[in-house]
């Protein structure tokens, strides 16, 4: 059966535009870009754009998303961009051009698998400059390390350092910061006696500083995917104008199954939801409301949700029903009308990810 709701709308052609954007930005900065694709699955037709309006390549943190786009050609360079596990060293090494890691276990057992499978493979080493997740803390460490690579490992390029920042530990990106992970690199340079070809100075959060004017030279890649595929976070979060790119390129559409007028304060003795969560209500009388058949299961959390019909209130949510107050909208919403919703990231993963919710790609 093929589903009609809940679904998904990815406008291709916007999202083209929002590469092309970005990258013409970086490029003048001469920072390349690896297109992140996780954010919507991997879905191989956007995916393609990528490489197609000018980056570098594309990166994953999922082994699966990359190796379908390897599947579908295979002279697309693919980063894995989430520390890899050694229980799928082969499989970074057939399908993954590139992986950042931080552990020399990892890049030994990748070395061996390479040896064994007659490849070769890059990988760019990680410096926590304060976010304190992935990455070495200590400069004496990843110097060793990659000595280590450059003399001892006949089937590993090291390509060059790199770190993330604002991932856990909401670090901003700073002149300071940037220009620390330089220094990592210039002391590994100076013990590898050659110039790295890659500083990767962070994702999306550091485009901020190359808006700016001020990331430091060196710095020359950056991997990018919600400023690409959502262009939000940055205006919203931080205050950046890009008016020149699109912010609704996926749109979630869902269709009402009930529309009641109901209390707006539950009726009974208030305890958990389904969810082991203490809820705070209103009480503002009598309201309008619609039932969505759309749930967490397939959005995550309902306060990521951004009603394209402002009048409307999203009220709440369980697993599969999405509530909301329609009762200052100018539209009269009936049985089996849809109500359609912009997205925060957390959203447009948990729709992309969702087998119960349809795909529909837009090309115009």
């Amino acid at each position: 059966m093929e589903r009609l709701y809940p679904r998904l709308e990815i406008k291709l052609g916007q999202i083209e535009n929002n590469i092309r954007k970005i990258v013409g930005l970086c490029k003048n900065s001469n920072i390349n870009i690896t297109g992140v694709i996780k954010g919507y699955n991997g879905i191989p037709s956007v995916s393609k754009a990528f490489v197609e309006n000018g980056c570098a390549n594309i990166g994953s943190s999922r082994i699966e998303q990359l190796k379908a786009m390897k599947d579908i050609d295979n002279d697309i360079e693919t980063m894995m961009i989430r520390i890899p596990m050694l229980s799928e060293v082969e499989e970074i090494v057939k399908y993954t051009d590139i992986s950042l890691n931080s552990e020399l276990t990892t890049v030994e057992a990748l070395n061996d698998k390479c040896g064994k499978l007659g490849k070769t493979h890059k990988v760019i080493l990680m410096f926590d400059v304060g976010d304190i997740r992935e990455g070495y803390f200590d400069v004496d460490e990843i110097v060793e390390v990659a000595k280590i690579i450059e003399t001892d490992m006949k089937h590993i390029e090291l390509m060059g350092v790199g770190t993330n920042i604002g991932c856990y530990g909401s670090i901003k990106p700073t002149i300071k910061n940037m220009n620390r992970l330089i220094e990592v690199a210039e002391v590994i340079e100076k013990a590898i006696e050659r110039k790295l070809e890659i500083i990767s100075g962070g994702a999306t959060t550091s485009v901020t500083l190359v808006k700016d004017g001020v990331m430091p030279e060196r710095i020359n890649h950056l991997r990018v995917g919600e400023e690409i595929l959502l262009n939000r976070d940055l205006v919203e979060y931080w205050g950046y104008e890009f008016n020149d790119m699109y912010d609704d390129n996926f749109i979630l559409i869902a269709e009402i199954v009930e529309m009641k007028d109901k209390p707006s304060y539950p009726v009974g003795e208030i305890f958990i939801d389904a969810f082991g969560n203490i809820t705070e209500y209103e009480d503002i009388g009598i309201r309008k409301k619609a039932i969505l058949g759309v749930g967490r299961q397939d959005f995550g959390d309902h306060t990521k949700l951004i009603p394209i019909d402002t009048n409307i209130q999203i009220i709440g949510s369980s697993s599969d029903h999405l509530i909301v107050d329609i009762t200052d909208s100018k539209i009269t919403y009936k049985i089996g009308d849809t109500i359609s919703f912009n997205l925060y990231y957390g959203a447009m993963l948990f729709a992309s990810n969702s087998d119960y919710v349809a795909k529909k790609i837009i090309r115009e």
